[in-house]
């Protein structure tokens, strides 16, 4: 067994590190992976093992292409509705008129609140970046912030307050109820709570981090790639923010009864709209369309890359028993939960797999201890959205490196103090609100 959790606790390290200093997810994942297996005596192959038994290619490549057939559809049109939307100038448009309006002071606003819109209104949160990135880039080229800050922002609109807030249509939210009962709207009271403080005391976080590097001296920095700055012969701003709300709308309309598959129909619809109402400055939109699809062949292969690593570090002894000691804790139901959930969303990198893991073994024996399920599911969910975002995360290295296309070195810092530290907090403030019984 101490192999075994030198293997996994070794692996988990060596993948942090070398996803901060930059190596390609697609060599360093399975690397970390091969040092997990040796120590914990997988087999390298399937065919040294029985059919079923664990094997590192096996487990590597299961969780790697589970994920691709899942989220290929999505990726694929997200990435192409946000290049569409950065080459019709939509994003520019709706930018300006923004600053112009609202003065660059509330440029992040803008931005946190587009992708908390359309996370509550059911568009995944992966794909909430590739839609939501044009837009930010320009809002931060106008207001002269610098870019490495883009992720961070990115990520508190879309994976804090909205994500495991009741009522959210993402699936943090959703996971709890079959085991435990509930309703997207259980413990709405002290969810309201949490989700106003993490909006408040994030905001101000992130604002604070972005005013100390202004006066530091950074500034926006312009690459080649980037899309020519204009505020010239823009297209009409109302009309160009009309497709994301077709995206919004079409989301919304069809997720209870397709679920995430309806973000096909929607993400489609917008790139349409898009050419619509922007043909005279979109000239070549299935040259737009094809240049998105190479940004969703980078994300989405390196987030598989990750949900592999998790596959693997699964099948080890050390993580089985990891997760009977975490599920096991005698203290406070709720703390236990909390603790539970998230260290596995940690270990997996994986919010939605920190709970699928823990809600079965947990859920049944706190019920049957008579803990409240409205409270216990709004714990779980805002614990699954904490130590998720740690730097191997899937959704981090897709929203720092292949959508924002920044290093961890320098924008990971920014991004973990508001989707780390805020919701670690929040949930600290929920099992604290649970406990003077309010909302039970």
């Amino acid at each position: 067994m101490i192999f075994s959790l030198i293997g996994l606790i070794g692996g988990l390290t060596l993948l942090i590190v070398l996803t901060m200093r930059g190596w390609n997810l697609l060599i360093s994942t399975p690397l970390c992976a091969l040092f997990m297996a040796v120590l914990n005596g997988i087999p390298l192959f399937p065919q040294l093992v029985a059919e079923g038994d664990p094997n590192l290619v096996g487990n590597y490549m299961t969780g790697f292409s589970n994920f691709v057939g899942q989220w290929f559809l999505m990726f694929l049109l997200g990435s192409m509705f946000g290049k569409v939307m950065e080459d019709a100038r939509a994003a520019d448009s709706v930018s300006k008129f923004v600053v112009d309006k609202l003065g660059v002071k509330y440029a992040i606003a803008a931005i946190v609140a587009a992708c908390a819109i359309l996370t509550y209104g059911g568009v995944s949160l992966f794909v909430v970046g590739f839609s939501v990135f044009p837009l930010a880039l320009s809002l931060f080229r106008q207001a002269n912030l610098p870019r490495r800050f883009i992720p961070a922002t990115l990520a508190f609109g879309s994976v804090t307050f909205t994500m495991t807030s009741a009522g959210s249509p993402e699936i943090q939210n959703w996971i709890p109820m079959p085991f435990l009962g509930t309703s997207p709207y259980a413990g709405w009271e002290v969810s309201l709570i949490v989700a106003i403080f993490m909006i408040f005391f994030g905001y101000y976080l992130l604002k604070w981090m972005i005013n100390r590097a202004v006066k530091k001296g950074e500034a926006f920095d312009e690459r080649p790639g980037d899309p020519e700055p204009t505020s010239k012969d823009l297209p009409n701003p109302l009309l160009s923010a009309i497709p994301l709300v077709v995206v919004l709308v079409i989301s919304f309309l069809f997720h209870d009864t397709l679920e995430h598959s309806a973000l096909i129909i929607a993400l489609a619809s917008g790139i349409f709209a898009t050419w619509i109402l922007n043909r005279k400055y979109l000239t070549d939109v299935w040259g737009s369309a094809s240049k998105g699809t190479i940004g969703a062949l980078l994300a989405i292969t390196n987030t598989a890359a990750v949900v592999g690593f998790g596959a693997v570090a699964q099948a080890t002894p050390a993580f089985s028993a990891a997760v009977d000691i975490v599920t096991g804790y005698e203290g406070s139901p709720l703390v236990g939960a909390a603790v539970a959930v998230g260290v596995i969303a940690g270990l997996t990198g994986s919010s939605s797999g920190g709970q699928q893991i823990a809600l079965p073994l947990i859920a049944p024996h706190y019920l049957d201890a008579g803990v409240n399920p409205e409270a216990l599911h709004r714990v779980v969910a805002i614990s699954s959205g904490a130590l998720d975002t740690l730097p191997h995360g899937g959704y981090v290295v897709t929203t720092i490196r292949a959508i924002c296309g920044e290093s961890h070195r320098v924008a990971y810092g920014p991004l973990a103090m508001v989707t780390v530290l805020v919701p670690v907090i929040g949930v600290i403030l929920a099992i604290f609100l649970f406990s003077l019984g309010l909302g039970i």
